[in-house]
């Protein structure tokens, strides 16, 4: 669900605020899965980062299949390291943008 909203809210919020949507977007996504765990700052800023992390996961294994579809073995662990270097930076921009948004609704949503 986080990983949805962390691609629908910045274009819906586009057209709304031009500059900065993208993060308004991922803080709102996170605050989102915040409160839909309701388990606390440290576990919705947990959920909202895997959240927005799971979109580069899901981009290294799509990188890997095309890169040995077109380049065999050299090609597969190209798209493999491109891959992880996707999901690392990820992880930290959902970390920051996300992860708080996620602490946030978490802490409001806490039990």
């Amino acid at each position: 669900m986080g990983f949805i909203l962390s691609i629908v809210f910045p274009i819906i919020l586009k057209s709304f605020v031009p500059q900065g949507a993208s993060v308004l977007g991922l803080f709102l996504a996170g605050f989102v899965v915040g409160l839909m765990v309701k388990g606390g700052a440290l576990e919705g800023f947990w959920n909202a980062t895997v959240a927005g992390a799971f979109g580069g996961i899901i981009l290294t294994i799509l990188l890997s299949i095309f890169g040995a579809l077109i380049g065999g073995i050299f090609g597969f662990f190209i798209g493999l390291f491109s891959g992880i270097m996707v999901v690392i930076v990820l992880l930290l921009v959902s970390m920051i943008f996300m992860g708080i948004g996620g602490a946030i609704g978490g802490f409001l949503a806490g039990d």
